[in-house]
C-alpha cells in the first residue's frame, strides 16, 4: 500500500468481511483475530480486484516496508530530511542497512539507491509539471548537490534534460505504486 486510497480499499475489504482491525497503515495491517483460510482467500480476492494483494512472505513484506519508507520520504514530505538515505531507512525499519540492501537488490533486481533515484526523478517530473518551483529550488528541495547533478540524473533516467521535458506536451509520469516494478 502506497497511498491513502490503498489504505481505504483495505479498510473497506476488512469491513466487508467483518474482520476487526487495530490499524491499517501503509504496507501494514494489524487485525484482532486469526484469519481462517476462507477469510484469507476472500480477503485476497477482494484486494486483487482493487489492484492490491495480501502479502505473507516476510521478505516481500520487508521490501514493501522499504518502498513505503522511501515513498514517504520523497513523495509525502514537504522537504526531504537532510540525512543519509541509508541511515534514515535503517533507523525507520530498525534493521541493518546492508541486510535491507541485499534483500531489496535480490528481490527487486535494482538497488535501494536506484529505487530512490527513480522516485526522486518522478518527483522532479511532478514539480516541473506544477511549474511552481524552478530547477534550482527543486534541486534544493530534493537534496541534490547541484542543478547539474539533478539534470544529469534526470536525463539519464528519462532521456531528456529537464528543460526539454518541461516543454513536452506528452509528459509521462508513472504512478508511485508502479515505480520499481
Amino acid at each position: 500500500m502506497v497511498s491513502n486510497r490503498c489504505k481505504m480499499a483495505v479498510k473497506e475489504a476488512l469491513k466487508e468481511l467483518g474482520i476487526h482491525f487495530i490499524f491499517v497503515d501503509l504496507g501494514e495491517v494489524e487485525i484482532m483475530e486469526e484469519l481462517s483460510n476462507e477469510q484469507r482467500v476472500q480477503l485476497n480476492e477482494i484486494l486483487l480486484n482493487s489492484g492490491l494483494e495480501l502479502m505473507e512472505d516476510k521478505r516481500a513484506i520487508l521490501i514493501e516496508k522499504i518502498k513505503t519508507v522511501i515513498i514517504e520520504l520523497i513523495h509525502k514530505s514537504n522537504d526531504m530530511i537532510k540525512i543519509n538515505h541509508s541511515d534514515y531507512i535503517s533507523e525507520k525499519l530498525n534493521k541493518d542497512y546492508t541486510y535491507l540492501s541485499n534483500i531489496f537488490s535480490e528481490v527487486k533486481g535494482i538497488t535501494i539507491q536506484q529505487f530512490i533515484i527513480i522516485n526522486k526523478i518522478e518527483k522532479v517530473k511532478e514539480l516541473l509539471m506544477y511549474d511552481e518551483l524552478n530547477l534550482t529550488e527543486i534541486a534544493y528541495k530534493l537534496n541534490y548537490s547541484s542543478v547539474a547533478h539533478l539534470s544529469n540524473q534526470f536525463k539519464k533516467i528519462t532521456g531528456f534534460p529537464p528543460s526539454q521535458y518541461k516543454q513536452m506536451k506528452d509528459r509521462r509520469r508513472r504512478p508511485i505504486e508502479d515505480i520499481g516494478n
